[in-house]
């Protein structure tokens, strides 16, 4: 039996074969057998709320109040935040918001403005 791929999406290794499909019981996601090997040369996309893919440099709005962590300080609604840099980790965005300072912040909670 050949060896099956990680999942693209979770990196799992508990990938299965269904049909013509690879398929993860982790997340849920499910390919092609050829689709592997266009994805393993891919840059990994980020997505904002309403899935339109971030670029560095984009502007962003928040969408939703966030509270700042080890602060009483607050990132309102309808925040704008300029030049926004994608870096990997689980926050997505590395930015500059006005009044606050430098932040991470996770691409669910912007969307592209």
């Amino acid at each position: 039996m050949d060896e099956l791929p990680d999942c693209p999406k979770c990196h799992s290794d508990c990938v299965y074969e269904d049909g013509l499909m690879l398929v993860c019981p982790v997340c849920a996601h499910e390919w092609s057998k050829d689709q592997v090997a266009i994805d393993s040369d891919a840059k990994p996309v980020t997505r904002d709320s309403n899935s339109n893919i971030l670029e560095d440099g984009d502007d962003v709005v928040v969408i939703k109040d966030l509270k700042v962590k080890g602060s009483s300080s607050v990132v309102k609604v309808s925040t704008k935040v300029k030049n926004i840099r994608l870096v990997d980790g689980d926050h997505d965005i590395d930015c500059k918001i006005p009044g606050i300072g430098q932040m991470g912040l996770k691409s669910i909670f912007v969307k592209k403005g």
